[in-house]
């Protein structure tokens, strides 16, 4: 295990964790790219939609959204180019549900849903279309480590990135329901009320919900999320999702990066050296909000991304 704190430096101005994490949904620039869009169908009769941003013959490298998240969130487009440059092919796995329109099934992309992107990685592999790497960021990011930790050196992948993953759900949801984080809980809930009520005007929901009693995190997983994906209650739900029991048996190396000061969670949820596995390179910051990591250049992780991956290929060619 290499565990290393991060090279990222935040300047004096940016600070703030809530600086980084607001700002650059505010100043980034989403990118018009040439994708070809791609519907993935899955064997209980739902779907995936995956945008394809292709280099011939280039290694292919997955990238996934956060919540409530999509090819519109701000590191999206920006991360997919400067992967393509850096001569990357790129995919972006949309869960289940953010696609281009509401999915077909009651059930939900949740935190857990490693399922869905060892389906996707699955047929990816049986067309001859294996991605080296994946990048999860956010709610992808639990999702992936969960997805690592579960198939070890099975795992249809040669490497990952995991960006500001929410290592331990009960206590995140906890801590959106404290101070300035209530403005992210309120954000997020709303962008999920909206989605629940577009989605259930096309197909009927199994559920009796009153959206508007609704007002944490927590309450819409115990009342929506936990019921429609087969969980008991959120307790239940965020005990089996959460990705921190499943780091100790991740197989293939791993970069797991994370600010101590992420606003969506607490700074003693996230995993010391002891607690993950050999594989497992983890760069923690002392700033950079959730999913920030802005410097005077631009954004750190559009370089910190490709670099890693390109070094891993190197090293994977040479092995």
């Amino acid at each position: 295990m290499e565990s290393t704190f991060s090279n990222y430096q935040a300047p004096v101005g940016l600070r703030s964790a809530h600086v980084q994490t607001l700002l650059p949904t505010l100043l980034r620039k989403r990118l018009d790219l040439p994708l070809r869009w791609e519907r993935m169908e899955l064997a209980d009769g739902d779907f995936i939609d995956l945008a394809w941003y292709e280099r011939s013959q280039a290694p292919l490298v997955l990238v996934m959204h956060g919540l409530e998240g999509s090819l519109r969130s701000h590191y999206a487009t920006p991360l997919m180019q400067c992967l393509y440059e850096a001569g990357f092919s790129v995919v972006f796995m949309t869960l289940r549900g953010k696609g281009r329109e509401p999915n077909r099934l009651p059930r939900s992309y949740h935190s857990g849903a490693s399922a869905d992107l060892a389906a996707v990685l699955q047929q990816l592999t049986e067309r001859h279309q294996q991605p080296f790497a994946a990048v999860g960021i956010s709610l992808s990011a639990n999702i992936l480590l969960k997805y690592l930790g579960e198939t070890g050196e099975y795992a249809q992948l040669k490497t990952a990135i995991a960006i500001s993953a929410p290592f331990q759900l009960a206590l995140c949801a906890k801590r959106l329901s404290e101070g300035f984080s209530q403005v992210y809980n309120r954000y997020l809930l709303n962008h999920l009320k909206a989605s629940y009520r577009e989605k259930f005007l096309r197909i009927p929901s199994p559920l009796s919900v009153d959206l508007a009693s609704i007002k944490t995190l927590y309450q819409f997983d115990d009342t929506v999320t936990a019921p429609l994906n087969g969980f008991k209650d959120a307790n239940d739900y965020y005990q089996r999702s959460s990705c921190k029991p499943f780091l100790k048996t991740v197989a293939i190396p791993t970069l797991v990066i994370h600010a101590l000061d992420d606003p969506f969670m607490y700074p003693s949820i996230v995993p010391n050296p002891a607690e993950v596995s050999a594989s497992i390179q983890l760069e923690i910051s002392k700033h950079g909000g959730h999913v920030g990591f802005m410097n005077t250049q631009g954004f750190w992780l559009d370089k910190r991304v490709p670099d890693y991956l390109t070094q891993q290929l190197r090293l994977q060619h040479h092995a």
